[in-house]
């Protein structure tokens, strides 16, 4: 069955720098796209930046540029998140999520910036 499995958050201070990973098994994973999605207390569900399979054509939120960058390696089945200049507006739950911002999701790594 589909899993996706995240890691790499943690506590980090404004200005500092994290790498999430999502890995990825039970499906072609070259063959869909993949997005990043965040979750924080009390907010709504913001969507981050996806990035393609096959032609890794991408795209990332207006809220992130140019700080957030996403990859994937489709080899290793993994997709990844590097975010850097973290603000504490960029504490949240960050989830990998399948094909569609509702689809399957995995169950997140948490994100704290704070000093």
């Amino acid at each position: 069955q589909v899993q996706l499995v995240e890691s790499g958050g943690g506590l980090v201070q404004p200005g500092g720098s994290l790498r999430l990973s999502c890995l990825a098994s039970g499906f072609t994973f070259s063959y869909h796209r993949m997005h990043w999605v965040r979750q924080a207390p009390g907010k709504e569900e913001e969507w981050i930046a996806y990035i393609n399979g096959d032609d890794g054509d991408f795209a990332v939120s207006r809220l992130v540029k140019g700080r957030f960058t996403v990859s994937r390696d489709n080899a290793l089945n993994t997709l990844y998140l590097q975010m850097n200049d973290l603000k504490p507006e960029d504490t949240a739950v960050y989830h990998c999520v399948k094909d569609s911002t509702i689809g399957i999701r995995g169950p997140g790594t948490q994100v704290t910036v704070s000093s």
